[in-house]
């Protein structure tokens, strides 16, 4: 093949490439001077590649992944709003005056501002929407799902949900959307967003800049669940809920801030999560219920722990413990311990702290409850470690292979 009629084969090739690339990211959502601008890019791009095919091969390629960025960059954010319910969209009932649930055009119409981000956006709503305190894993499924489906669609995620759930929810959506590339951001409010005084349209607002943000090579700023409150953006998996009065009523004790809310948004790039390579999006739905919280206490009785250790069908527990994970050392106790491990039952070792962590090597108290078999859960929240152990169940894992995946960070919820 001659020079020339290779150079018009590459030609013919970006042309198509040019076409598709259009078709896909929706020519609609493109002004004539940015199509403009894409045609030209196109024609430096075939300009430098030269006239030889097998030599330029690579620079085919890495022309493809410029223009698929330079596109994505150019076009409007594509964010889908996930409204399962929540105090953000409440009303008061005139006639008990308690708050209940509303649907989503309400909750819209009460945040005329959205329009001036010159976002695409689209929403899917709960029906009915419901209270986060109904909150149950085949929520977790039905949000999941929403976003395995509309994926490809849309460049991020928002889901608005009630506050007192919402640890937990990020948590498992952490681990059940293995392989996300894409911010799934979580928020809600503390007050109504039809209030006058409302912390739920700031939140609505940030939510959306964050999904729709991008860093310096055009890649999401943010491909993690994260939940954005009043003046933070937290880990998912590392959040808790830490007051039911103030607006800033989320905190990562264990970890740093994602991104910091003041006059504009400031994304501390260090602290994001970033996957090794770049792989399809995996849904796990399955998420077993059998696990359960033991929260230690002065005074808890030897019978007690027995009947809540032989609970029917439970394969994982929480035990919440004292300080660095120190637990009582009476033989009735540790006796216990033991015998539920070797029947299998998985047990993490969680401080009741709200900073630190798990430290069994500090204090005796913390080394014998190790050596009963218990897995340590270093800096692990509460609703992190309880979801992980559904998933990992879930997932059909042996009380062996829980542990081993136990004593590993899979999406950033723990240090090890």
């Amino acid at each position: 093949m001659s020079a020339v009629a290779t150079h018009h084969c590459l030609l013919a090739n970006y042309v198509v490439l040019f076409w598709i690339e259009i078709k896909e990211f929706s020519v609609k959502n493109l002004k004539w001077w940015q199509i403009a601008t894409a045609v030209t890019f196109v024609v430096q791009a075939v300009g430098g590649c030269g006239c030889y095919l097998p030599k330029n091969m690579c620079n085919f390629v890495v022309g493809k992944i410029r223009f698929r960025k330079k596109i994505a960059s150019m076009a409007k954010p594509n964010i889908l709003i996930i409204y399962t319910g929540g105090t953000i969209g409440m009303i008061e009932n005139p006639v008990t005056k308690s708050l209940q649930p509303f649907d989503f055009t309400h909750l819209i119409d009460n945040v005329p501002k959205i329009k001036k981000l010159n976002y695409s956006i689209n929403n899917i709503q709960f029906h009915p929407p419901i209270d986060s305190s109904n909150m149950n894993p085949s929520h977790w499924v039905e949000i999941a799902q929403s976003i395995e489906e509309n994926y490809a669609s849309y460049d991020g995620f928002v889901v608005l949900h009630g506050t007192d759930t919402m640890a937990y929810t990020a948590s498992a959506l952490s681990f059940m959307l293995e392989n996300l590339h894409k911010p799934v951001i979580i928020t809600g409010s503390q007050l109504p967003i039809g209030e006058v005084r409302t912390d739920g349209e700031e939140n609505l607002i940030t939510a959306l800049q964050i999904a729709a943000a991008r860093d310096k090579n055009g890649d999401p700023m943010v491909q993690e669940v994260a939940i954005l409150f009043e003046d933070y953006l937290w880990r998912g998996n590392r959040s808790t809920k830490m007051s039911a009065d103030h607006f800033n009523a989320f905190k990562s004790n264990n970890y740093p801030d994602l991104a910091r809310i003041g006059l504009g948004i400031h994304f501390h790039e260090e602290a994001l999560w970033r996957q090794r390579s770049q792989r399809p999006l995996k849904v796990q739905t399955a998420m077993d219920r059998n696990v359960m919280f033991i929260d230690l206490f002065p005074g808890i009785t030897e019978s007690t722990l027995r009947y809540l250790l032989n609970a029917p069908d439970v394969k994982g527990i929480v035990l919440k413990t004292y300080g660095a994970g120190n637990a009582p050392t009476d033989k009735w106790f540790v006796d216990l311990m033991r015998d539920a491990v070797k029947r299998g039952v998985v047990i993490v070792n969680v401080s009741q702290c709200v900073n630190g962590g798990v430290h069994s090597e500090r204090y005796m108290t913390g080394n014998t409850l190790q050596s009963t078999g218990v897995v340590s859960g270093y800096d692990i929240t509460s609703e992190a470690a309880i979801t992980k152990l559904m998933y990992l169940f879930g997932m059909g894992l042996r009380s062996e292979q829980v542990k081993k995946y136990l004593n590993c960070s899979l999406c950033g919820e723990i240090t090890i």
